[in-house]
């Protein structure tokens, strides 16, 4: 069983994290990543979404799902629970973001396990991560005192073998922040051309990155309602028809039209 001091440890990881936000590296840092979930949220459907950590911040305010819950083991959350035991029922939640959860905790694994029970299959997660092999990575070289230097920093390789081990595929993703990782606005603004450089120069070396997966079952088949199949076939008999020669006139067709 997981020892209390190691939660608290983790809700301490995730306040330090939150008051960081708030920086000016911060806050250049999760706009950067507030401007891929607003793109990908409201094209996620269902009936349940989950925010784990960090409820400080509304990562799913453009989300369209109506019942949407942040998840933290202390703060201002709608839900008070640990992330490796999560209060909801099995194959409950169509979309679950982490957001730097995985950085932050000495059960990464234990969290997955416990995200791949609660979602359901065809569901999505959605995973934002610091990635060591940039130049946030290597400015943990010189202090990792406080957050967020002093994270775990998963790479996105070893987070896409943790995903396909629990049956998730990754569908999406993209990576930002190639900035430097100064505090100084001024030369943030200097640095931005980075941005789009990086994509394309230097697409492995963001500074956080951002996946979007899908929880595969094997031998799973969606089966089609029945209105559907029914739409299909009227389509297939309109296309038959479309297709038939005409051996009657254009007399005959212009007297039946009137």
């Amino acid at each position: 069983m997981p020892s209390s001091s190691t939660s608290t440890t983790d809700a301490d990881s995730f306040t330090s994290l939150a008051e960081w936000f708030e920086s000016a590296l911060g806050r250049y840092t999760i706009d950067r990543e507030r401007e891929w979930l607003d793109s990908v949220t409201p094209d996620v459907f269902g009936f349940n979404a989950i925010q784990l950590g960090l409820p400080q911040l509304d990562l799913l305010r453009e989300s369209r799902i109506v019942h949407r819950r942040t998840v933290s083991p202390s703060g201002d959350a709608r839900v008070l629970a640990q992330f490796h035991e999560l209060p909801f029922e099995a194959q409950s939640i169509d979309l679950c973001v982490l957001p730097h959860t995985l950085d932050f905790t000495e059960r990464p694994h234990e969290i997955l396990r416990e995200v791949d029970r609660v979602v359901r299959p065809e569901g999505r997660i959605l995973i934002i991560g610091f990635n060591p092999w940039s130049l946030y990575g290597l400015r943990r070289l010189w202090s990792q005192e406080c957050a967020p230097w002093n994270g775990h920093f998963v790479s996105l390789v070893r987070m896409k073998d943790w995903l396909q081990l629990l049956g998730f595929e990754p569908a999406d993703g993209r990576l930002a922040c190639y900035i430097p990782p100064v505090q100084s606005a001024k030369w943030q603004s200097r640095w931005q051309f980075l941005e789009k450089q990086g994509d394309r120069w230097w697409g492995v070396a963001g500074g956080v990155y951002m996946l979007d997966a899908v929880k595969r079952v094997q031998g799973m088949r969606i089966i089609a309602p029945t209105w559907t199949q029914r739409a299909k076939k009227e389509r297939e008999y309109a296309a038959a028809a479309n297709r038939a020669p005409n051996t009657t006139g254009t007399a005959h067709r212009l007297r039946i039209i009137k």
